[in-house]
């Protein structure tokens, strides 16, 4: 009697109570959420990069993706020579520059005066 009782209700399990419309309808909320949480915020960050890198310049002090803080004296296509010491170059490609640290200064510009400032000590 218990059994039969088990076979009857591990038949009823089986038979499956979904359609081919339901079944894409989840395929494609699954598809969309990948693309607004990892498909489109990557492209939208290699677009930023590739503009990034599209508008160095000269004298741009810029960080390479290993790590070295450097100045640009040269630009080559694809290639970028930065100076990370006085007299030292090294030839980077530009697409190894992670970010631009102090953009370059135009002629006539001024840098804002350094000010120390005090602090005051509390008892």
């Amino acid at each position: 009697m218990l059994i039969s009782d088990a076979f009857a209700a591990a038949g009823e399990a089986g038979v499956q109570s979904g359609s081919v419309a339901v079944t894409l309808t989840q395929l494609g909320l699954i598809l969309l959420i990948f693309y607004f949480f990892l498909i489109r915020p990557q492209t939208k960050k290699i677009k930023e990069h590739t503009a990034m890198t599209e508008a160095l310049k000269v004298g741009d002090r810029v960080l390479t993706s290993g790590g070295i803080y450097g100045t640009i004296t040269k630009l080559n296509g694809s290639e970028v020579v930065v100076e990370i010491a006085a007299g030292v170059n090294v030839t980077v490609e530009r697409m190894t520059i992670n970010g631009v640290v102090a953009p370059a200064s135009k002629k006539g510009e001024t840098k804002p005066a350094k000010t120390k400032t005090k602090m005051k000590k509390t008892k």
